[in-house]
């Protein structure tokens, strides 16, 4: 399969960590904590890849007094299907977490002596939280994207394959464990930070196994200017207004709120303008700190944001600020696939924001949580299995990207099948406003696509075979998302369909899903009561 077979890298350890953002780093920590041995591999370099790392983030950590009121505001915004036990578990465990990176070097800034810990610098966050993993012995293997999972006999999972770019070979990590964190997929929209996420993680779970959850939920998009689309941080342009082409003010407000659905409406109908003349000095300093880079654009065109008029676009950002991912099963973060867990934006966020965006704060303090409960869970199983683990007879379970069906078939045109795939999933017309007989064009395209990424990769390099797979990737994100998309017959947060504009309370359930050549969806049905505010208030209070 790998070029240069000779040359390959044999390593072994208790626990496995791929991805190398904020949550497989937390989950690594959590692990090395528990007194075992662990190896991470990232596509790019800890640190400095990855959403997270690209700039600033805020944090949903508030402190005790406030955990009912965003407790309360979570379990709202998730329309019945969040899990208030979780949002309460999460919340609990990022704001116990952030003193640690604090005791690891990191700054918060300073009110009256105290630390606010709300948000933090992408770079800086990222860099103590290398350092801190060096320091407990983690191996760390940049640039060393992995690109299928090892299973045994018995269908636990006994480590990973994949390819190292800078020493062009491939390698393989025997372990009692692994945890995929490697993040969730934008399909290469070039959203900033995000084109490391291609949904790598999402295939080598079902490979070996795995479900998905949620998967309805992975048609996120993000407000960036049209002149330099990749900037998506959404903040500043709560105190924009916005017009068309000859300057008419689109309002989009109701009840004294903005329609989420008005930017996207609008769009479809022509090109919309920005400007953020509502902005008053104090939030002018403010935003231009904490949501600095989102700036930059302007400063290098010469623009004034606040007086000129700036064209918008949106970005998809898929699952990264969506909500599908890998199905979690337990409060380790374990999946289907014994020895398999998931943290991060690889896991199904479900639980946290039900089918709305989970992105920015909620979603950084998953990424803190889940690492660490899917890292100790992952190093509770390696020791189980004591000294033999390694001794298991494990084979590879990659497929599609990696081997063909016939040996004879032709080479797949991985550029043309990613292309094929962004033509169905960037559109709003087709991913934000959906209908039956869209979904149904969509997925019959992407059945074709993933027909051709089946032929003979092409692998005369280490990174021919990584894009091979990553087109493989993407082909079956997209047709998780749609086939899941198809079969939840209502409306409801992220999940929009025109042809059913109505939120069906009847519809209390997630949508696993999975399958390769022969997609499946079943229905969980959620049997815990809907909680009320006096209810939430009662529990949250009891937890602190």
């Amino acid at each position: 399969m790998f070029v240069n077979p000779e040359n390959e890298l044999q390593l072994t350890t208790d626990v496995l960590v791929i991805g190398g953002g904020p949550a497989a780093a937390w989950a690594a920590w959590s692990a090395a904590f528990q007194g075992v041995k662990v190896i991470v591999v990232d596509k790019g370099f800890l640190g400095t890849s990855g959403a997270a790392a690209a700039s600033g983030n805020g944090i949903m950590a508030p402190s005790p007094e406030n955990w009912e009121k965003v407790a309360s505001e979570r379990y709202r915004v998730g329309k019945n299907l969040a899990n208030l036990r979780w949002i309460e578990r999460v919340i609990e465990k990022t704001w116990l977490s952030l003193p640690l990176v604090e005791d690891w070097g990191y700054r918060f800034p300073k009110e009256n002596g105290e630390s606010v810990r709300q948000s933090y610098y992408g770079p800086e966050y990222m860099r103590v939280l290398r350092k801190e993993l060096l320091r407990l012995g983690v191996q760390i293997l940049d640039q060393s994207p992995a690109l299928e999972l090892l299973l045994a006999e018995d269908g636990s999972v006994a480590g990973a394959r994949g390819i190292q770019r800078q020493h062009h070979r491939a390698y393989t990590i025997r372990a009692a464990a692994v945890v995929m964190a490697n993040g969730g997929c934008a399909f290469l929209s070039k959203a900033l930070g995000c084109n490391t996420n291609t949904g790598d993680g999402m295939l080598m779970a079902v490979e070996a196994g795995g479900e998905l959850s949620s998967m309805e939920a992975s048609n996120h998009y993000a407000i960036s200017t049209a002149f330099n689309a990749t900037v998506t941080r959404g903040v500043p342009f709560g105190w924009a207004s916005y017009s068309d082409e000859a300057g008419n003010d689109l309002g989009g407000y109701i009840n004294g709120r903005r329609d989420p659905a008005f930017l996207p409406n609008a769009l479809l109908k022509g090109q919309v303008y920005a400007r953020l003349d509502r902005a008053t000095p104090e939030v002018k300093a403010v935003i231009e700190k904490s949501h600095f880079i989102a700036f930059l654009p302007y400063k290098k065109a010469g623009i004034d944001p606040y007086s000129e008029r700036v064209p918008v676009t949106l970005v998809l950002e898929g699952t990264v600020r969506g909500t599908g991912g890998i199905r979690i099963i337990n409060d380790n973060c374990a999946t289907k696939v014994p020895g398999l867990y998931a943290a991060g934006d690889a896991a199904s966020r479900e639980f946290l924001a039900g089918l709305a965006s989970g992105g920015g704060g909620p979603n950084a303090a998953w990424a803190i949580s889940t690492g660490q409960w899917a890292g100790e869970g992952a190093a509770i199983f390696a020791k189980k299995l004591g000294n033999h683990a390694h001794e298991r007879i494990a084979h590879p379970v990659g497929q599609a990207g990696l081997r063909s069906h016939s040996p004879s078939s032709e080479t797949c045109d991985r550029e043309a099948i990613v292309k094929g795939v962004q033509a169905e999933v960037f559109p709003l017309e087709k991913n934000y406003l959906r209908s039956e007989s869209k979904l149904l064009d969509s997925l019959a395209k992407l059945e074709t696509l993933w027909q051709q990424v089946q032929n003979s990769p092409k692998q005369d390099t280490v990174r021919d075979v990584e894009f091979s797979r990553r087109a493989a990737a993407l082909t079956a994100v997209a047709r998780w998302g749609y086939f899941s998309a198809l079969h939840r017959t209502e409306t409801r947060s992220e999940h929009i369909r025109i042809d059913y504009p109505e939120t069906d309370p009847n519809q209390r359930y997630y949508q696993a899903t999975g399958g390769l050549d022969k997609l499946w969806v079943r229905q969980d049905w959620i049997v815990d009561p809907v909680d009320t505010p006096s209810k939430l208030i009662t529990q949250t209070t009891a937890s602190v």
